[in-house]
């Protein structure tokens, strides 16, 4: 019950750093996404039952306050999940270096989705082109912010199991 508390905490101090804080002192394209590294720690770590609605319910919390269209960021969010989980059951998922790489293609994964579904459905291919434009910068951020995590020692503790009748 108290993990459950504290991960809700974690990921609303992560809304308000990503949508008030980090808008004002740092460049948007150096600007980390903390809601996507908290949805790479969910997949490496949590059960596919818990994490998908969670990781839906971040995409949707991330779009409510800062995404151009309401749904973009929890499709892309619950794909990276279900591709990051699928393969997590195969892979040493306890270990930092992992852990960046992840949020890395997690990140151009996000990106490159989001650029194509805006191309897809949208009349101005002006979106797209500044995701892509930022692309490096986005990856380098996020990668760092996950370097900075996995110094944390709740990173190493796992995320609480579901509970089963």
């Amino acid at each position: 019950m108290i993990k459950n508390v504290l991960g809700i905490l974690i990921i609303a101090l992560a809304l308000v750093f990503e949508t008030s804080f980090f808008p004002t002192f740092i460049s948007p394209e150096f600007k980390p996404d903390l809601l996507l590294v908290i949805t790479v720690y969910i997949a490496l770590r949590g059960t596919f039952e818990g994490g998908a609605p969670l990781s839906w319910g971040i995409g949707l919390l991330k779009d409510l306050f800062s995404g151009l269209y309401l749904g973009l960021n929890a499709f892309t969010f619950l794909l990276l999940f279900m591709v990051i989980k699928s393969s997590s059951d195969r892979l040493y998922a306890e270990s930092g270096e992992l852990f960046v790489v992840a949020v890395s293609l997690a990140t151009l994964g996000n990106v490159t989705v989001s650029a194509l579904l805006s191309v897809m459905f949208t009349s101005s291919p002006g979106v797209a082109y500044s995701m892509l434009y930022s692309l490096i910068p986005h990856i380098l951020a996020n990668a760092f912010s996950a370097s900075i995590i996995t110094l944390f020692p709740l990173f190493s503790s796992p995320l609480p199991e579901a509970d089963t009748p």
